[in-house]
């Protein structure tokens, strides 16, 4: 037994509340999340942390050690169950060894639409490794095993710098997504408008989401597996012409192909017209 699960045995008084419920977020075809045991209901306000972890024996304990002292939590196994599970989170603990979706991939998109404070757990510890997590988009970085309470610690701190809420206060509502403008394209989530040169753009649910996804990187190509799981909730399907045809379909809404830029054998990056 590593130091990281025993510490899970004893919880800090401080924070020693009735558990939370684990509840995974979904799973592709072919690919189920692994069982969660139930607990009862988490304390009302707790926090809300999305830990995705792909091996059932680091993510049980963890689950059950959060809710232990308070936490809500909710497990994810794949990138593409963290890319739609992140939007009712307060916080996500996030393992960069995923099957599907490369874990600097994930937390690069989790970054592009959201402040959310991300934690990265991984098995490599180099300076390198270090570097470009952090430069992806993480709060912090742990190398495993780690300890649980540094675990805690460290979770605490990120909060703190991001003044989220204590996990014994109530839930505020959730702030309002961040507007997007890319020179004369202004994208606003929450209200789920797109407006170019001052003029709506008449958008399906997927091409709205499609072109948020790519302007919220300006500068970035976005993979066609991460765009798959970002956007259509699937990183295992064969990827087909569905993206081709709603990236189509995007450019002739713009009035041109230049706001799309097609990079072979990769994906597709926001333009500049």
């Amino acid at each position: 037994m590593n130091r990281q699960y025993a510490d899970l045995v004893a919880p800090s008084p401080r924070h020693h509340r009735s558990h939370g419920p684990l509840v995974p977020v979904g799973h592709p075809a072919g690919h189920p999340a692994h069982p969660a045991p139930a607990y009862g209901a988490p304390r009302a306000g707790a926090l809300h942390v999305l830990v995705v972890e792909n091996d059932p024996r680091a993510a049980d304990p963890l689950l059950q050690g959060l809710a232990r002292h308070g936490y809500a939590t909710h497990g994810a196994t794949t990138g593409a169950q963290a890319l739609r599970g992140h939007r009712e989170a307060d916080l996500v603990l996030l393992d960069l060894d995923l099957p599907d979706l490369d874990g600097l991939e994930v937390c690069r998109g989790i970054r592009a639409v959201s402040d959310l404070p991300i934690i990265a757990l991984a098995a490599r510890g180099s300076e390198l490794d270090c570097v470009l997590c952090l430069q992806a988009g993480s709060d912090d970085y742990l190398v495993k095993p780690y300890g649980f309470r540094e675990l805690l610690a460290r979770m605490e701190a990120v909060l703190r710098r991001v003044r989220v809420r204590p996990a014994d206060q109530p839930a505020d509502q959730p702030a309002a997504g961040r507007v997007v403008a890319h020179g004369p394209l202004r994208i606003d989530p929450g209200a789920r408008t797109a407006v170019l040169d001052g003029r709506p753009l008449d958008l399906t649910r997927k091409e709205f989401d499609l072109l948020h996804l790519l302007a919220s990187q300006p500068g970035t190509v976005i993979p066609r597996r991460q765009i798959m799981a970002q956007v259509w909730d699937d990183a295992w399907s064969p990827r087909g012409r569905t993206v081709d045809t709603h990236v189509g379909t995007l450019r002739g809404k713009l009035g041109s192909s230049a706001w799309i830029v097609t990079v072979r054998g990769v994906g597709f990056r926001i333009g500049s017209p």
